[in-house]
Parts: C-alpha cells; sequence; structure tokens
C-alpha cells in the first residue's frame, strides 16, 4: 500500500510539481492549500494528476483546519508559506503567523496525531549573506528580513519538538528553485517576462546579488529523497547546485537564449534595504548527497530553455513591467 502523504501548499510553484512527482511515482497524496471563495486549485487546475488526488482548502494559521487534514494521513511534507521577501517589509505579522504559527499547527498536529514521517520545508534566506561560501548546514542563521525571520523561527520550532518529543521531523533547506509556475514577482520570471513582452527597458533592482539556482524538477527529486530515508530524522540539509551566479549574469544569459537585447533600468523601489540584502548564496550540498546520493541533474542554461520556453506562451506573464511585491 503507497504511503498516504499531505503536502500543504500543494497548489502553488514548487507544491504543484512535488505532488505531480510523488503521485506519478506511485505515492497517495492529499493536498493542503490556502482557502478561497472560488474554489480554485491554483496550479493543479489543469494538472494531469488532478483527479488522483484529495484537495482540501483551508488555513495553515487555523490550528483545526490543520489538524483535520494531518488526521487523514501518515507523513506531511510541509511547503505552505509565505515567501515573498519585499511584503515581509510591509506585513511582519502576516509572516510569523503563517510561517512560524502555521509550522506550529503542523508540528502539533502530527505530535498529537503521532505522524511517521514530517518534512519541514526551510530556506537558504535563513543564512543571510555567506559569510563563507560554498554555506554548510553549520553556518550561522541571519535574520536580515522579517521573512528569514519567520523562518528561522520555524525551524528551530521544528527542532525542539524532536528534541522535547521525539517527533521525527527533518528539515529540507533549498536555495533558490526556478522553473515553469513560478510567482512573477520571483527574479527569474521578472527577467524573462520583460524580455519577452512589449517594453523597451527591463525594470530590475540590484543585480549585484549572487544565488544559487536549482531547477524544480531536481528540487521535487530532493523531497522525495529525504522523505525516504528515516537517517534524514532530526537533522537539516541543504539542497542546491553549488554553482554561483550574479543576477547580472542570468540577465546576460536571458539576453543570450531570446536573441534579444534591452536596455537595463535598475528600479529603485525593486531595491531590497542595503542590511536586508542577501549578497551571496552558494549552496554546498555535500552532506545531502552523501546521505542520499541526490545531485542537480538540469543544467541552469536548459533549465532557463525550459522556463522561457514556458512563459512566452502566457500573456498574463508578459503584460506588464509593473512591480509585484
Amino acid at each position: 500500500m503507497a504511503d498516504k502523504i499531505l503536502i500543504t501548499g500543494g497548489c502553488g510553484f514548487i507544491g504543484s510539481h512535488l505532488v505531480e512527482h510523488m503521485v506519478l511515482n506511485g505515492y497517495e497524496v492529499v493536498v493542503y492549500d490556502r482557502y478561497n471563495s472560488e474554489s480554485n486549485y491554483g496550479w493543479l487546475e489543469e494538472s494531469q494528476v488532478k483527479k488522483d488526488v484529495k484537495i482540501i482548502l483551508g488555513d495553515i494559521r487555523d490550528f483545526d483546519s490543520v489538524y483535520n487534514a494531518v488526521n487523514q494521513v501518515d507523513s506531511i511534507i510541509h511547503l505552505a508559506a509565505l515567501i515573498g521577501i519585499p511584503y515581509s517589509y510591509e506585513s511582519p505579522l502576516a509572516y510569523l503567523k503563517t510561517n512560524t504559527e502555521g509550522t506550529y499547527n503542523i508540528l502539533e498536529s502530527a505530535k498529537k496525531l503521532n505522524s511517521s514521517n514530517i518534512t519541514i520545508t526551510s530556506t537558504s534566506e535563513v543564512y543571510g549573506s555567506a559569510k563563507y561560501s560554498p554555506i554548510d548546514e553549520d553556518h550561522p542563521l541571519q535574520a536580515q528580513s522579517p521573512y528569514s525571520a519567520s523562518k528561522i523561527s520555524a525551524d528551530h520550532l521544528a527542532f525542539s519538538y524532536f528534541n522535547s518529543y521525539n517527533l521525527p521531523i527533518k528539515v529540507l533547506r533549498p536555495f533558490n528553485t526556478y522553473g515553469p509556475r513560478q510567482s512573477k514577482r520571483a527574479i527569474i520570471p521578472t527577467i524573462i517576462s520583460q524580455f519577452l513582452n512589449d517594453s523597451d527597458t527591463v525594470k530590475l533592482g540590484s543585480l549585484d546579488p549572487i544565488r544559487d539556482f536549482t531547477y524544480v524538477s531536481d528540487t521535487c527529486n530532493g523531497f522525495e529523497k529525504i522523505y525516504k530515508e528515516q537517517k534524514a530524522i532530526g537533522k537539516v540539509f541543504n539542497l542546491g547546485s553549488n554553482n554561483e551566479i550574479s543576477i547580472n549574469e542570468v540577465v546576460k544569459l536571458v539576453s543570450k537564449l531570446t536573441k534579444i537585447t534591452k536596455k537595463i533600468d535598475i528600479d529603485n523601489s525593486r531595491v531590497r534595504p542595503e542590511k536586508s540584502e542577501v549578497n551571496h548564496l552558494n549552496c554546498d550540498y555535500t552532506k545531502f548527497n552523501n546521505l542520499v546520493k541526490w545531485e542537480p541533474t538540469i543544467k541552469f542554461e536548459n533549465g532557463l530553455l525550459k522556463t522561457i520556453d514556458w512563459i512566452s506562451c502566457r500573456k498574463n506573464y508578459l503584460n506588464s513591467n509593473d512591480y509585484k511585491i
């Protein structure tokens, strides 16, 4: 009998890809995502696996709703979160309630219901700007935005449940995942969509930050591997490519791949506060590879091409240069 897994945030970017990956690999999946009055299932609306999953709409901030969803499964992969860093400057409390309190609701429900396998999704943003590179799991955690503070809190809360209640938690810390379905406000869709639309310029924030990008199918494969590995319990693992690239270099590569040249304008409204900008992220995933033999398989240029092809067919990605926080 297949494992029955609750995937929170399963209608979103990474979540929808992960739902498809797990279903196609033989798992029984229950999806939990944000309630909306249209009962819209996000990226799962047109998914080939929609008919094969149960979808529950609720609120990760509501304990009763979360508990009732957890009560239907054996295991949990928790992705539900507010992720937009700029909006965390506008509403820090929303991030604490969603990311920290939401994770509490998952952990407490799992404790009460004796869940057997809980994976908590962290983020490379918890490290802040690199004090050394590549970044391993022993790197200090630095809260440079309310978003990162909420995720650091969630990580520590998860480990407190492991230490206090022996809850079988695992923490996976992806660096910058990209690919089809990613929000228009994320940096790669922002760059690609502006190169493909009718505008004369590409408006961006700082071009200097260095990031480590992983294509979404590789990220999903990593989630399955940590899910299956009992030796991962009580530990945190980085997931990334160990290939650093600046935003400026990404711009040049997208220009090359699309064969389009445009003027680049720096829009100050897109620039993070100086002390909040994470200047350098580069992943050391040795610990994860040593345990589960995970390696990224999609080269960055190939992943960009896949993403360019996907965005080019979607007018809603191409209709504006407006800044979306």
